[in-house]
């Protein structure tokens, strides 16, 4: 395999619940998921290469220790409430990869990172809800992994790091999260500081020193307004698994946006 096959490892905001399927009013706006709709549904093809499987990192999983989902055929789990009837007969097929989730294990455990397995667990909307927009037809393998439940950055960046060589077996590595989540406030029409903090992880992720890099991720808490744009991280950490498994590639944001009056970004390392 030549080094131009190589995948690179991305971080997507997944939007807001099953937002593609829904219509949204004032100051939200019918519109508003369209660029983030257009940037996902480019993804594949900006890939240097097609994958033969993806390894996903959602914001809406966490364990004990990082879990992973060996179901050949994983079912939907639709762990949002409250939505639109339509948004309940949403359908994902994607197999699972047994055998990469095996890999998945073997090489966090040679890393000294104890993991777990999990036959049952289905696609969360941090999993169905991009991917039907990435890859509609639902061909390509999926293996879920689940954050942590310390929600440690540096503990998530050694996972990245850890789950790299994937990147050099046709294995694209998605952090699935948001770059802005502070439910209380995300359809509120208000720009809330989300703009300063973007304008911090898009410096953040661009940083050539890449040890400058991991050191301002771990030390997310003290950017700009960050605890407003996350009282809770979970969304935040698949960036770290990212940027992890990222090694010395750089950093870019692939997609910038506002939402709604708040910002977001997707991004990319290696491509």
């Amino acid at each position: 395999m030549t080094s131009l096959a190589r995948q690179p490892t991305v971080y997507l905001t997944h939007g807001g619940g099953p937002c593609f399927w829904m219509e949204f009013p004032e100051p939200i706006g019918a519109h508003a998921y369209d660029g983030l709709r257009g940037y996902l549904a480019g993804l594949l093809a900006s890939l240097p290469a097609p994958p033969r499987a993806i390894v996903m990192v959602s914001a809406h999983w966490e364990e004990a220790v990082p879990t992973v989902s060996t179901a050949p055929a994983p079912p939907m789990l639709f762990d949002y409430y409250g939505f639109p009837p339509q948004t309940y007969q949403l359908s994902y097929p994607a197999p699972g990869a047994p055998q990469l989730a095996e890999r998945v294990r073997g090489l966090l455990e040679a890393a000294g990172i104890a993991s777990a397995a999990n036959a049952e667990r289905g696609f969360d909307h941090g999993v169905f809800v991009p991917m039907l927009i990435i890859d509609p037809p639902a061909r390509i393998p999926v293996v879920m992994l689940s954050l942590g439940a310390d929600l440690d950055p540096a503990h998530h960046l050694a996972i990245g790091a850890a789950l790299s060589p994937l990147r050099n077996e046709q294995v694209l590595l998605i952090g699935s999260g948001s770059s802005y989540h502070n439910l209380r406030r995300v359809f509120d029409g208000a720009e809330d500081g989300s703009g300063a903090f973007d304008e911090w992880l898009n410096a953040t992720v661009a940083t050539a020193d890449t040890a400058e890099r991991r050191s301002r991720l771990i030390d997310w808490r003290s950017a700009p307004n960050a605890r407003a744009c996350h009282p809770r991280a979970e969304h935040l950490i698949p960036l770290m698994v990212a940027a992890g498994a990222a090694g010395e590639d750089p950093g870019r944001a692939t997609f910038r946006g506002r939402i709604g009056g708040k910002a977001y970004s997707c991004f990319s390392f290696g491509a």
